[in-house]
């Protein structure tokens, strides 16, 4: 199981993710809308994939990043998610450490893919 953190202020945003991953099965996903509940959950609960809207009501996707990954034992692969033009936030979302750009909404074959990655990932650590 894959343990996945989607970071998202729009709430119809993470009730499609938490479905899309439910589709693709064997992942657990924990949602949160703010980077402020993102740096809270990871306290207690260490995600192997996060996934990170470009904008959130306290930052953004590019500061949340490395804040996540500072509190976190391991480096999980990261994905920027946004409504923005994704060529246009691509290469500053790689800048920033993310492992990709994914455009709103997300897409099955996608989340799939990084979904194997992540366990992948997460059996190599």
């Amino acid at each position: 199981m894959v343990r996945v953190l989607y970071v998202d202020d729009d709430r119809i945003n993470s009730l499609l993710f938490v479905e899309t991953c439910r589709v693709a099965g064997g992942a657990e996903v924990e949602t949160a809308a703010t980077a402020g509940e993102a740096l809270e959950l990871v306290q207690t609960w260490a995600p192997d994939l996060l996934v990170i809207d470009l904008h959130l009501p306290d930052g953004n996707g590019y500061e949340l990043l490395p804040a996540l990954r500072n509190r976190l034992a391991t480096q999980p692969p990261a994905y920027l998610c946004t409504a923005d033009e994704a060529p246009l936030v691509e290469q500053p979302a790689r800048a920033a450490g993310f492992d990709g750009c994914w455009p709103k909404p997300v897409h099955l074959p996608e989340v799939m893919a990084a979904l194997l990655a992540a366990r992948n990932h997460a059996v190599q650590q």
